[in-house]
């Protein structure tokens, strides 16, 4: 069928209204604190310790939303250069170089949601358990405003996690803790910090749950949605506002199941994506597979907030050890089983991985992974040159083709169907 005369994907959502007003009261809140000096203001990566933070009375801001918001504004593009030529390499991270240029061009996509700048922060927290350049980023905002940065450093390529990696990491979540006390002006209750663990497991489980909806055929759900509404997940975990959005997403993407809708009109094939999104190809790639009738049910990147090793019953270490078992922050060959389990779990007749140009380390097909994947799992991969924000660094001539000649293999074989997989070549 040619792309002109294909049925058009199922109406956006209602909850996502809902969502464009959760993250509209976020922005406002942590802007009218930092501006009105209401509460501490905190700046944390995106898989930190907020927890410590909510305990503490912080209104917590995410830099790395903010990068990906500069990506699918297509806004990055224009501000990536004043990082360059401060010094910061074209080949690091391009959510640092986009925000730390969006600051210094003093331009943010913010503005949308009525903030002139992202709020300045009273402490910076990181956690290098994604990768370095999160660390090196807040640094800079460190000296620029002459605020503390303090933080978690992290194991890489870990294989098995085990006591001795979450003993050190807990240590360190307790040596954090007089600095955050300090600038918060308060000490820390075991109750409100186990409060905050319990939300943040909840938020988790909920969005998880929402998740696996798409494990169902129709998926109700894809990757290119779920990068939207995991908003909350990421800016909002901790709190009962996330609980309570993801409470209702779930709900109508189960009566969806239950209805038999699907986000496509028809699902032809299952693909899973493992990688960074494209920010600034979210939509025509969207597009594009809607055209082609396959769903990108599952992805790593969306599953990165579910941590269910937390557990309020033992906040600290229970957090170390979710931070340790984040994908991201594992060795290859966990990395394979946890994969081999997605392609059974959603039952995809094929793995995209998105090889990001800046981000080598959610990218994962540089050390044979895909193959590995390929003949372990019996599905076909393919690998897709791009970046998560600089698009300079992505074709979409070249994307359509090799996409278009992936469907096409899969058609050669036809869907996955009672469990059964073809292995392919």
């Amino acid at each position: 069928m040619p792309p002109a005369q294909r049925e058009p994907a199922s109406p956006e959502l209602r909850s996502t209204a809902r969502l464009k007003g959760l993250m509209a009261a976020h922005f406002a809140g942590v802007d009218r604190a930092a501006r009105e000096r209401t509460a501490p203001v905190a700046w944390c990566t995106s898989v930190g310790p907020v927890e410590l933070l909510r305990a503490l009375g912080y209104e917590v801001f995410f830099p790395e939303n903010h990068g990906a918001l500069l990506g699918a504004s297509r806004a990055a593009g224009e501000t990536m250069g004043r990082a360059h030529a401060l010094g910061y390499s074209p080949d690091i991270c391009s959510y640092l170089t986009s925000d730390i240029g969006a600051y210094l061009a003093k331009k943010t996509p913010l503005a949308r949601y009525g903030l002139a700048a992202p709020p300045r922060p009273d402490l910076l927290l990181f956690s290098t358990n994604q990768c370095r350049e999160v660390r090196d980023w807040f640094e800079f905002y460190g000296r620029e405003w002459k605020v503390p940065v303090v933080g978690v450093t992290s194991f890489r390529d870990v294989g098995t996690v085990e006591d001795h990696h979450v003993d050190a990491i807990t240590r360190q979540l307790e040596g954090l803790v007089p600095a955050l006390e300090a600038v918060a002006g308060r000490r820390l209750d075991a109750r409100s910090l186990e409060e905050a663990v319990a939300r943040s497991r909840a938020c988790s489980d909920g969005w998880r749950d929402c998740l696996r909806t798409s494990a169902r055929r129709p998926a109700p759900l894809t990757f290119f949605d779920a990068t939207i509404h995991m908003g909350p997940a990421v800016v909002l975990r901790g709190t009962a506002e996330a609980c309570d959005y993801y409470l209702a997403l779930r709900e109508e993407l189960e009566g969806h199941v239950r209805e038999g809708r699907g986000t496509l009109r028809r699902e032809r094939f299952r693909l899973y994506w493992d990688g960074m999104p494209i920010w600034g190809r979210l939509r025509d790639l969207a597009t594009l597979f809607a055209e082609l009738e396959t769903s990108v049910v599952a992805s790593t990147y969306c599953n990165s907030w579910i941590f269910e090793a937390l557990d309020p019953r033992d906040p600290l270490r229970s957090m170390a050890r979710a931070s340790l078992e984040l994908f991201i922050a594992r060795a290859e060959e966990p990395k394979q089983r946890y994969l081999e389990r997605m392609v059974a779990e959603f039952a995809v007749d094929g793995v995209i991985f998105h090889d990001s140009r800046t981000c080598p380390n959610n990218s994962n097909a540089r050390f044979g992974l895909p193959r590995r994947l390929r003949d372990g799992a019996g599905v076909p991969v393919l690998v897709l040159d791009g970046d998560l924000n600089d698009l300079r660094c992505f074709s979409d001539e070249q994307a359509r083709t090799n996409i278009e000649a992936f469907v096409e293999q899969l058609e050669g074989a036809g869907p996955r169907a009672s469990g059964e997989r073809a292995r392919y070549a």
